[in-house]
């Protein structure tokens, strides 16, 4: 199994930044797609963006293109996402998941089997 553990949320002001961390447990993590995903009070969680085992192929969804970017450090076993230009609707708890990397981009919460348990953003205006 994978284990996921997210660091760097915490309170912004709007137009700035953040950047998350996601630190996976193994030594197969290469062999992994990851994804980000995000929940906000009262709706369903959502997809943010993935990136494939060897950063590839990167996808984001409408609402943070530009202003997001994922990368991955395979000898770190890590995943960064990159927040600029934060807005108020960004804030959500933010989700590092897993899955193995069949080389098909995956934006749904159910097919990623192994996930992290939170860090909170808070984007104020």
């Amino acid at each position: 199994q994978v284990q996921l553990v997210e660091s760097g949320g915490g309170l912004v002001q709007a137009g700035n930044s953040l950047r998350l961390s996601c630190v996976a447990s193994g030594r197969t993590f290469s062999n992994y797609a990851m994804g980000w995903f995000r929940q906000a009070p009262g709706k369903e969680r959502e997809f943010v963006g993935t990136i494939h085992r060897s950063s590839d192929r990167k996808v984001y969804a409408d609402s943070v293109k530009g202003r997001f970017t994922i990368s991955r450090d395979n000898a770190k076993n890590t995943v960064y996402l990159q927040m600029n230009n934060l807005k108020p609707e960004d804030t959500a708890v933010y989700y590092c998941a897993a899955r193995i990397d069949n080389f098909v981009v995956v934006t749904t919460t159910h097919e990623y089997p192994y996930w992290g348990q939170g860090t909170q953003v808070t984007v104020s205006s």
